[in-house]
């Protein structure tokens, strides 16, 4: 149905850029690969599914194993995988109305659309300025190894392509918006899962309609790169969030990420869990033990009190816990977020959350 190595585009183009640290990403490729041939084969018509979900898939010694047993084991596993495909469908389906739109706008004016594209696009979009190029570069130059003078021909061509990709998003939104364009393609069902806040730090409402349930890791890069756009949600639905935040530290790949978990529930004993929070992202992946206190006393931490619950290990069983949760809602990776159950994955941007949340909001 589809090889492996085409599933490995997939999965790098649309989650590789929504990133999140994963442990073995070539075993969950594989896992990808084989769930979505059986997520495909369980997706069938609605007059059948009834009876489908009934008749035996397997039988030992007799005892009938049916589609609803497997996709009972499989659990949320089967819902990210049919968002995917979901997710699929809808970037081709997009991607095949901005090709009819711009070959109808096309034949009005009696011209190709590579010439329609030219003329609304490509003729006006003004040159990447010097200017443009150098904050680019000094934003990012930690992480530039290559020559200078080709890195800022680099630069020059990534933002020419960007505004060039921007106007024409814009000028098919305006073909849109002057189009009846009707789309019928349903999303997949809303699947959500029972996922624990009890004693766990809250920011925003309390008795906000929307919880948003965070797993984390202090010490992974996709988990802080998250951090803005949380505050850009929060921002966005005063009084309609309430934020969550659980443990989820990726020891194999941060050493020192349990730690830093362990440290900041110590900080929440004394009430200032997200001031030290947001130290520990701001400064990560600086996490070793000097560093903790260091934070400790930044944030006004009654200093001996902390050494003494870090040094102890008063929470580790804590933080342990938060991760057999997380494993048995399907987190494999950070960050990972649930909307009022229903599972998000990875760095998504504000868009993703927005889309979501809208729909929880409206009673979806």
């Amino acid at each position: 149905m589809f090889s492996e190595e085409a599933l490995t585009v997939y999965w790098t183009k649309h989650y590789s850029g929504f990133g999140r640290d994963r442990v073995e990403p070539a075993l969950h490729i594989r896992s990808f690969a084989v769930g979505l041939t059986l997520a495909m084969a369980l997706g069938m018509a609605p007059g059948l599914a009834e009876t489908a979900a009934t008749e035996p898939l397997a039988e030992v010694n007799g005892e009938a194993i049916t589609a609803t047993d497997v996709e009972r084991g499989l659990g949320t596993k089967l819902s990210k995988l049919e968002e995917q495909i979901y997710t699929l469908k809808r970037d081709e389906l997009e991607n095949l109305i901005a090709q009819r739109l711009l070959a109808q706008e096309a034949a009005k004016r009696g011209m190709s659309v590579t010439a329609l594209v030219d003329a609304e696009v490509t003729a006006k979009v003004g040159l990447v300025t010097e200017q443009e190029i150098e904050a680019f570069f000094q934003a990012n130059k930690d992480r530039l190894r290559a020559d200078e003078a080709a890195v800022r021909e680099n630069i020059r061509a990534h933002l020419q392509q960007q505004k060039l990709l921007i106007r024409r998003q814009r000028f098919i939104q305006s073909l849109r918006s002057q189009s009846k364009v009707v789309v019928h393609l349903q999303g997949p069902p809303v699947v959500r899962v029972a996922v624990s806040t009890q004693g766990a730090p809250v920011r925003g409402a309390t008795e906000a309609p929307v919880t948003l349930v965070e797993f984390s890791d202090f010490h992974c890069p996709f988990c802080n790169r998250a951090q803005a756009t949380l505050k850009q949600v929060l921002e966005r639905y005063p009084g309609k969030i309430k934020l969550v935040y659980r443990d989820f530290p990726l020891d194999r790949l941060h050493p020192q990420a349990s730690k830093a978990a362990e440290a900041a529930r110590c900080a929440n004993d004394q009430g200032k869990f997200w001031e030290y929070h947001d130290v520990l992202y701001t400064n990560a992946p600086r996490g070793g033990p000097e560093d903790l206190r260091r934070y400790a006393e930044q944030v006004g931490l009654d200093v001996p009190e902390f050494d003494q619950c870090v040094s102890s290990g008063a929470h580790r069983a804590g933080v342990q816990r938060d991760m057999e949760e997380g494993s048995r809602l399907g987190v494999t990776g950070t960050p990972a977020f649930f909307v009022n159950g229903r599972p998000l994955e990875g760095a998504q941007p504000l868009e993703a959350f927005v889309r979501v949340i809208e729909e929880e909001l409206r009673g979806r």
